[in-house]
């Protein structure tokens, strides 16, 4: 009497079946917690842009919409942004691109002058080609006005 030890292929057949299963349904929250970590990213870099837009207040009593160069803020995020943040007009003067912020139409809602300013984070997060976009103002209130996590 010798018996073999092992699997048969329909015993590992359903294994595989029931591992596929169950990526299936983890795959849409792994998205959503990915999308999620990506925005963590927006409330440290606003809220940076925000004491910078308020040191060159400080200095010269008006809010400036350019991020870079001259009369200037000199803010830049920390790293390598996924948002696209700042005002509109040009690159790296009124913006700084990131990897995922490719809709800068949603820099047109940002302002600064002498009385405040509202700056704009955009970025399509979870490739659904609908932009995330997030504000801050003089008064340091974010406000989420488009949301790409929740649709």
């Amino acid at each position: 009497m010798n018996q073999k030890k092992g699997f048969t292929l329909v015993e590992l057949m359903v294994v595989v079946a029931i591992i596929a299963l169950l990526s299936l349904i983890a795959l849409p929250k792994y998205w959503r917690f990915h999308a999620k970590a990506k925005r963590a990213e927006v409330y440290l870099n606003l809220s940076s842009l925000h004491t910078a837009e308020k040191l060159y207040w400080a200095e010269h009593n008006k809010y400036s919409d350019k991020i870079l160069g001259q009369d200037g803020i000199g803010w830049q995020p920390e790293g390598s942004a996924n948002y696209t943040y700042g005002f509109a007009g040009s690159p790296n003067v009124n913006y700084v691109a990131g990897k995922l912020g490719k809709d800068i139409q949603a820099l047109g809602q940002a302002n600064a002058g002498v009385q405040g300013f509202t700056a704009v984070a955009v970025a399509d997060i979870d490739g659904d080609g609908k932009p995330d976009v997030i504000t801050i103002n003089e008064n340091r209130e974010i406000k989420i006005i488009q949301d790409d996590l929740n649709d």
